[in-house]
């Protein structure tokens, strides 16, 4: 019972992630390893069943903490393992905690995020909702997208220390923002002034993170992940 709330939500995602891209693989190898992982697996995503009733807000702070990373990750889990129950659960809690949310004011980016708390939960929406209604909600929840506002969205962080372990998790916060802005500008017209505003948003927030992926310790031992993400949105 003491350690009900460890490594929640974030590790708790990225072991989902991880049993997610074991399954996808044929290799002997991965079904061997992903045979290993199951009980593991399994047994967080009842954590998640039992967790997620309880959540009655969701946690936007561009942390580990933040429930639309872990959430997008445990539905990309949800679905490829055919887990009905997990899946309709993650679009309930998405749909109670996000969906009335409008003109979001993005007061970010604070000092140690790494996730974007506007653009995280714009992805985990589209996720969530059928198509015409996601364009629905996310012109209300950003209905300036078109003249690059909140401008904030669309800069990427300057990162002054990559030495210190904090101050670096903003070349994560780039990386996070690309993937972001790739996967929500899959949800636009291609004719959609839009389209191409997240686009050349992605690209300038790649420029900037990617160089950095290696070099110190304090990143290279994790920003891969979300380069990872990033280049495959």
């Amino acid at each position: 019972p003491s350690s009900r709330g460890f490594e929640r939500p974030y590790g708790w995602g990225w072991l989902l992630a991880l049993g997610a891209e074991l399954a996808r693989h044929e290799t002997p190898e991965a079904r061997r390893w992903a045979e290993t992982l199951r009980p593991l697996v399994l047994a967080f995503a009842e954590r998640f069943e039992a967790y997620l009733p309880l959540a009655t807000y969701p946690v936007r702070v561009g942390t580990h903490f933040n429930t639309a990373f872990a959430l997008t990750l445990a539905l990309d889990y949800a679905e490829g393992a055919g887990d009905a129950e997990l899946a309709d659960l993650c679009r309930e809690r998405a749909s109670a905690w996000h969906l009335q949310d409008r003109d979001c004011q993005a007061w970010e980016p604070s000092q140690d995020e790494f996730l974007s708390p506007a653009l995280m939960e714009a992805e985990l929406m589209r996720r969530v909702l059928p198509a015409e209604a996601f364009a629905a909600w996310f012109l209300a929840f950003l209905p300036r997208l078109d003249r690059e506002q909140p401008s904030t969205l669309f800069h990427p962080a300057s990162v002054s220390d990559r030495s210190d372990g904090k101050i670096a998790h903003l070349d994560g916060l780039n990386l996070s923002r690309a993937w972001c802005w790739r996967g929500l500008a899959s949800s636009l017209d291609t004719r959609d002034p839009r389209h191409e505003i997240a686009l050349r948003a992605a690209d300038r927030h790649l420029v900037a993170a990617l160089p950095h992926v290696t070099g110190d310790y304090m990143g290279e031992h994790w920003l891969a992940s979300f380069a990872l993400l990033a280049l495959t949105a």
